[in-house]
């Protein structure tokens, strides 16, 4: 893919955002571009390969916001930009000279988006790779969930490679348990509750499992120069229990 868009315009800057996301995993393709599209220049071109579905009917597209292109599949992968961005454009990518011949039907991301997302990059006007469609497909990313009086039932939406547990919990779900004067709480994950929330990793003591505000906004469950994923036992999907007030001070809410 970097020598199909290299041989279009050898002057691009190719930057890896990651190839850690997981396998056939959408969501997970999502999470990782919405958190870092906008921390590149405006007039990026950001290619987007998450594609369980190359070689079927599903559309390649073209989003293109104020500041940015996004070529990827329409297979919801984008679903987070969409969400994140005020004024958004997708078009059906139809236009096959701009394709690399003969396309294979199993590497559309060399064939396919690469050259567009080159010519992308060469200026060529997004107009010209096709018409703007409106039934693009979307998701919306899980939320939390009430689970009763002062409850709230969450999920671990991944695992990064230091094994902290990324939650779908941001504050604006749960201020109080953000605030300088939080009440009491319990968080539990896997076989462990957690009561305590730090503002760095290195306030926990070592292979203290605590929860931390990460850098992409959302709650992890970290442990200090450990795993938190394999103390607790728990994964990509494992429910998150978070307890408020009086009954995670009486012990009782697990």
């Amino acid at each position: 893919m970097k020598g199909v868009i290299l041989e279009i315009v050898p002057e691009a800057a190719i930057v890896d955002i990651t190839h850690a996301v997981q396998a056939f995993d959408v969501l997970d393709g999502a999470i990782s571009i919405s958190q870092t599209y906008s921390y590149f220049p405006t007039g990026t071109v950001h290619l987007v390969v998450v594609d369980p579905g190359v070689g079927t009917a599903r559309r390649p597209i073209i989003a293109s916001s104020d500041g940015y292109h996004f070529v990827a599949p329409d297979n919801g992968v984008l679903s987070m930009v969409y969400a994140k961005e005020e004024r958004i454009h997708v078009r059906h990518i139809t236009s096959e000279h701009y394709f690399r011949q003969p396309v294979s039907s199993t590497f559309h991301g060399r064939d396919i988006f690469a050259p567009v997302a080159a010519y992308l990059a060469k200026m060529v006007d997004s107009h010209k790779f096709g018409e703007e469609v409106t039934d693009y497909v979307r998701f919306a990313a899980p939320r939390p969930k009430p689970a009763g009086e002062n409850r709230l039932r969450a999920v671990v939406l991944k695992v990064d490679r230091f094994g902290n547990l990324i939650t779908n919990i941001t504050p604006d779900d749960i201020p109080a348990l953000f605030g300088q004067k939080a009440g009491a709480f319990r968080i539990v994950v896997g076989s462990r509750e957690i009561t305590t929330i730090h503002s760095t990793f290195a306030e926990g003591e070592p292979g203290e499992v605590f929860g931390i505000l990460g850098s992409m906004g959302y709650l992890e469950i970290a442990a200090n120069r450990a795993a938190a994923a394999q103390i607790t036992g728990a994964g990509k999907g494992s429910e998150v229990s978070i307890i408020l007030g009086e009954a995670a001070a009486a012990g009782n809410g697990a």
